[in-house]
């Protein structure tokens, strides 16, 4: 089975027929017979049907994707939006370091959750935070050191 596009001019009008049809022998000539207009369905399902019958496997989405971790963001990105507004990043320390990101992201765990230096390592890893800011995985003793 394969789809067909068939395309009639008649009367300076171009229409398209989309036709499901099947090629068989009788004897020593191919026939063809068709089984369905598919003329009148959607687009995406006459593309679907297409690339099934040109040998593509299609899968549901949920199989084909899966959704190996998810960490919150939108909490993480509103603090460090309104730390930079407000040019906190800069005050810190005007040059980009290791040391402004461990403070920045010490000072936004204290809005989004305040935690002792310890239990503000694991939130590094539990959020956007971390990966975000280059910090996930900073030890506590780096956060005291960064602090100096």
């Amino acid at each position: 089975m394969h789809v067909v596009r068939v395309k009639k001019v008649e009367k300076g009008a171009t229409y398209e027929s989309i036709l499901l049809r099947q090629s068989y022998r009788e004897g020593a000539k191919v026939r063809k017979r068709t089984l369905a207009s598919l003329t009148a369905l959607p687009a995406p399902v006459i593309d679907a049907v297409e690339r099934m019958f040109g040998g593509e496997v299609l899968v549901p989405a949920h199989e084909a994707l899966t959704n190996t971790r998810s960490l919150p963001d939108g909490h993480v990105l509103a603090v460090l939006g309104t730390t930079r507004k407000l040019g906190l990043d800069d005050h810190t320390d005007p040059r980009s370091s290791r040391e402004r990101d461990l403070v920045l992201a010490m000072v936004a765990v204290r809005v989004l959750e305040p935690a002792s230096k310890l239990a503000t390592t694991r939130l590094f890893s539990s959020t956007s935070l971390g990966p975000t800011l280059g910090v996930e995985g900073a030890t506590d003793d780096e956060l005291y050191a960064a602090m100096d």
